[in-house]
């Protein structure tokens, strides 16, 4: 697995990447990269801190290549991002969910057309310190008890009466996050009805440090966060109502893994097309995403679903 330290090694609730690359020419679908020479620029991303290790993956293939183009990705969380990106900020956004209404109203407002597209599959995880020796599985019933608005669980013994006397303590996403939207939907039924008291970051790198330096902790974030850490986290299998099933990639990918796997995306704003370097950049990824998603800890989604991806980008590209 690719190993990639200065993704997982951020703190702050923005990090900003600064790469110089140079496109050239024009992508050919499914090809390598750019060809030729000549082009400069910037591209600017923000969003979701889940979908950062593959833009950014993307980015430091990309700026391999090509060394003139400035390429900034920041981790202000999916609704951050969408903020700036609906108001003309940014040329791509990271998104760990689709776009909500208040978000598309924003971008209409404002004349920001865009597209939509899904770049990889994720299996949020629900983790806890290695320590821990008496959860190996929670039922979305018991999550749901444990995170719900108003929830007085701060016990393990509250959570399973086999479960120990130890206090519990809690990490998760930020309310700007997509993942806290994602986790709050699937698990408490409401999207954005979480108990508050908590430690919260849009930066999964935070949620990391802050379980595996605390025995009795319980938290959650994207599946990649975990597969890089494993050596000090300690995932949990979730029972979605058929029996306990762990995030693996095969389960992320057939669905069993429920109700926690979702689909990744990146939207592309269209007035950006006049950019070269944000096309450039963008038929890179989306010709050589697919083999960094599973470097990086990801699921890649099916050929299918990837092949009507890259097909709605350069329609996408034609429009403009």
């Amino acid at each position: 697995m690719r190993m990639a330290p200065r993704w997982l090694g951020a703190a702050a609730l923005v990090v900003a990447l600064s790469l110089a690359a140079v496109a050239c020419g024009n992508t050919e679908e499914g090809g390598g990269g750019s060809t030729g020479g000549g082009l400069t620029g910037t591209v600017t991303g923000d969003g979701s801190s889940t979908v950062f290790p593959i833009t950014q993956a993307v980015a430091e293939e990309f700026t391999a290549e090509n060394p003139d183009v400035q390429v900034s990705v920041g981790i202000s969380g999916t609704g951050g991002g969408f903020e700036k990106f609906c108001n003309g900020e940014t040329d791509i956004q990271d998104a760990s969910r689709p776009i909500e209404q208040d978000e598309i109203d924003l971008c209409r407002k404002n004349g920001i057309e865009y597209v939509e597209l899904q770049v990889a599959l994720d299996g949020l995880s629900v983790v806890v310190n290695p320590a821990n020796d008496w959860a190996s599985c929670l039922t979305v019933d018991q999550l749901k008890a444990i995170w719900e608005p108003g929830s007085e669980i701060d016990n393990w013994s509250q959570v399973d009466p086999s479960f120990p006397d130890r206090p519990l303590t809690l990490y998760g996403a930020g309310t700007d996050s997509g993942t806290f939207d994602y986790f709050t939907a699937a698990i408490v039924g409401e999207e954005g009805a979480s108990r508050s008291d908590y430690t919260a970051s849009e930066d999964d790198n935070v949620l990391v440090q802050g379980v595996a330096g605390d025995e009795n902790a319980l938290g959650y974030f994207g599946y990649a966060y975990y597969v890089e850490n494993s050596d000090k986290l300690k995932v949990l299998a979730i029972d979605g109502g058929n029996g306990c099933v762990e995030p693996t990639p095969e389960t992320i990918n057939d669905g069993s893994y429920t109700p926690l796997s979702r689909p990744l995306f990146v939207y592309v704003k269209k007035a950006s097309l006049a950019n070269p370097a944000v096309v450039a950049f963008m038929d890179y990824y989306m010709a050589n995403s697919q083999a960094l998603v599973k470097d990086v800890g990801y699921i890649d989604v099916h050929p299918d679903t990837y092949a009507a991806e890259v097909k709605e980008w350069e329609d996408f590209k034609a429009s403009a």
